[in-house]
């Protein structure tokens, strides 16, 4: 039992931890489980440190999802986000976004963060980054999606009991409008453009919104860049330099 514990910690040793990177880097062998706990990791190119963090699933908000579904819960994240602004050995954030959307109210809590941080943020789409995913994936300094990646813009919509009154509709339109306000200040669409993608009726057969593919979010001026891992992760470190 001893040699397999001597080897299993050879195994999951960093190998960041080698050269450039001090004895005090947060980068150690917990590496593997910061992935399996929050979806998160730290890496190092030369002395340079970035948290890379996942946003996958369904952006779960107050109500806890059932255990078959993949999640980013809120609460782990926007602790996380304060952590990573705040410690001085981290240059900067990688955000991987795959995500069908979720909780209002908790994606554009996280976006806000995100978009309020004082470190050198990239985001990059790969899979899709569907309705709240689009605030989270603007909300980094500069964003990227996979030519295979795909975005739906959709209204705000809401499962269970709806009471049908003027109230109500005037509630889910100014909740709109903090949505496209936020795209809009922190993306290169207008208003009018984005508007136009939200209230498509032509497009989705059992839904008002569009499809963008990854060329097409560039076009429209909702993301930066189409590009990859690398495109990413190069487009990072000279943001930090």
């Amino acid at each position: 039992m001893g040699n397999n514990k001597s080897q299993n910690d050879e195994f999951v040793k960093n190998p960041c931890e080698e050269g450039s990177v001090d004895k005090d880097s947060p980068i150690d062998e917990n590496h593997l489980d910061a992935i399996e706990n929050s979806g998160s990791v730290l890496a190092a190119r030369g002395d340079k440190i970035i948290h890379c963090l996942t946003i996958i699933g369904q952006i779960e908000g107050h109500y806890v999802l059932p255990q078959n579904n993949k999640t980013t819960k809120y609460e782990h994240i926007i602790p996380l986000l304060v952590s990573i602004d705040e410690d001085p050995r981290i240059n900067g954030l990688l955000i991987l976004i795959n995500t069908v959307g979720g909780d209002v109210e908790a994606g554009l809590a996280i976006a806000e963060l995100i978009s309020g941080m004082k470190k050198p943020v990239v985001s990059i789409v790969l899979g899709g980054g569907h309705s709240i995913g689009i605030p989270l994936a603007v909300s980094a300094k500069k964003s990227f999606i996979a030519k295979s990646a795909s975005m739906t813009v959709h209204p705000v919509r809401s499962t269970g009991l709806t009471i049908g009154v003027p109230q109500t509709f005037e509630y889910y339109q100014r909740m709109q409008d903090r949505i496209t306000n936020f795209v809009v200040d922190n993306s290169k669409i207008s208003r009018e453009d984005y508007t136009n993608l939200v209230m498509n009726t032509g497009e989705l057969v059992m839904d008002v919104g569009t499809i963008l593919d990854g060329q097409r979010a560039v076009d429209t001026g909702l993301i930066d860049a189409v590009g990859n891992l690398t495109d990413a992760l190069d487009c990072l470190y000279e943001m930090i330099e």
